[in-house]
């Protein structure tokens, strides 16, 4: 999807385009805003699903703990399948607390469009059902700051290996090269709550 010219770097705009666009998961526009721990993803896809209207799922929510092992394959099977045949999606959240997946489902409604980020959310498999891939990035030292704000220093260990583990998948997938858009996620508030600063 070419969305460089188009989106005007509003979320407004990108989401009209999102939904110019022919849904390529059954009836659902998936939309995967992928990107290294801390770059950003989170504020993206929350104005993103906000300005589309739409559902959004958040890796954290299906990784097993500090992996990314199983995680795309969780939600293919448990929400993208389903939603490829015009039937709901659900998955089981992950409790970081309590180290387990909860037992009731979350349920993943068929909409328009559907948007899913977190680290590995733009994997190649699903690029045949993928209306547009995002990439968000910013510098390590600001990422890794990011995650021990929030997530407290006694996890730098933790952070250190999720940020090899990223790397490895990334390389592999070569995921930043096929992002349809690439976009800044230093700024705290990039440009604002209704627009972000795209990278090319």
């Amino acid at each position: 999807m070419q969305v460089r010219a188009a989106a005007g770097g509003t979320f407004a705009a990108l989401a009209a385009t999102v939904l110019a666009s022919a849904p390529r998961l059954g009836a659902t526009r998936l939309v995967c805003v992928d990107g290294p721990a801390g770059s950003g993803k989170t504020t993206f896809g929350d104005r993103l699903a906000a300005a589309l209207a739409a559902p959004l799922v958040h890796m954290d929510d299906v990784y097993a703990g500090w992996t990314l092992a199983g995680a795309t394959d969780r939600l293919a099977e448990g929400v993208l399948r389903p939603l490829r045949e015009a039937r709901p999606g659900a998955y089981h959240r992950y409790d970081w607390a309590r180290e387990e997946f909860a037992d009731e489902p979350t349920v993943v409604p068929v909409a328009p469009a559907l948007v899913v980020e977190g680290c590995g959310s733009a994997p190649r498999a699903w690029d045949r059902f993928t209306t547009l891939r995002v990439w968000v990035e910013a510098p390590a030292g600001l990422r890794l700051r990011r995650g021990l704000d929030r997530d407290g220093e006694a996890l730098q260990a933790q952070w250190l290996r999720w940020q090899a583990e990223e790397a490895a998948v990334f390389a592999a997938e070569d995921t930043r090269a096929r992002a349809d858009l690439r976009v800044d996620g230093a700024p705290a508030v990039p440009d604002g709550p209704g627009a972000f600063t795209r990278l090319d």
